[in-house]
């Protein structure tokens, strides 16, 4: 596999993390950038454990003028950038009648503009290079959506419809676009829950064990993959098969 140059948001989380990890075992010649905003420790060590293949950079998705410094620090470093995960996400729940109008605009900021930004500041590039990947982490949430979470639901449901007719613009340009919705997953959103919503939780899920996030990052690499070619557009659940 040729040398490749991968950027992945959100990169301070278990998610990210994984991710990162499966980039980084993919091949010795890759080059991993961690985005990341407020906190930046996990990825700080990740960096520092894999010093000439891995960085963190400061990324606030919401902002385009910080994606255009990211984007320019890193071909000025690495000449190329052939993936972009967009992973940064957030969830504020509430039922509606009772959310603030801040965590309502929170988080679709994080989790749909700041995806909007993302493939928008990246496209130049993969374009000219006529070749990318780009794979948008949503959530099952966006196909299934559950009461209390009418901002995350739609921020996901509206990531899945922006990767869909993205694939359609720049599917002859040599750029692959698909999203990966996952469900229950051992990652923070999880930790803080209860012993017996975890239970009530197990039971919807058919496989009776929450996911790993590992699982979600065999996927996401999978989908960056030069075997993925002629895979587009599409939205891939990892649920322990909810659906």
């Amino acid at each position: 596999m040729s040398v490749r140059t991968i950027l992945i948001t959100g990169a301070n989380g278990a998610l990210g993390q994984a991710i990162a990890r499966a980039f980084l075992a993919e091949s010795s010649d890759n080059t991993v950038w961690l985005g990341v905003n407020r906190q930046h420790d996990h990825a700080d060590e990740l960096a520092a454990a894999h010093p000439a293949r891995c960085r963190a950079i400061k990324l606030d998705v919401t902002q385009p003028e910080a994606w255009r410094t990211a984007i320019t620090e890193i071909l000025s470093a690495s000449s190329r950038l052939d993936v972009l995960v967009n992973n940064a996400g957030v969830h504020h729940d509430a039922l509606l009648a009772m959310m603030k109008p801040d965590d309502w605009r929170d988080v679709l900021a994080i989790n749909l503009d700041g995806t909007f930004h993302g493939c928008q500041a990246v496209l130049p590039t993969m374009i000219s290079q006529r070749s990318g990947r780009i794979v948008n982490i949503a959530s099952l949430s966006a196909l299934l959506a559950p009461a209390g979470q009418t901002n995350y639901a739609a921020a996901k449901a509206g990531v899945v419809a922006l990767t869909q007719s993205l694939a359609k613009e720049v599917a002859r340009l040599g750029v692959t676009v698909n999203a990966v919705c996952p469900g229950y997953i051992e990652t923070e959103a999880l930790a803080g829950m209860e012993a017996n919503a975890r239970r009530e939780a197990m039971t919807k899920i058919p496989m009776r064990r929450f996911g790993r996030a590992e699982e979600v990052a065999a996927a996401v690499r999978f989908l960056a993959s030069a075997e993925a070619s002629y895979i587009t557009g599409s939205t891939l659940k990892i649920d322990g098969g909810i659906l």
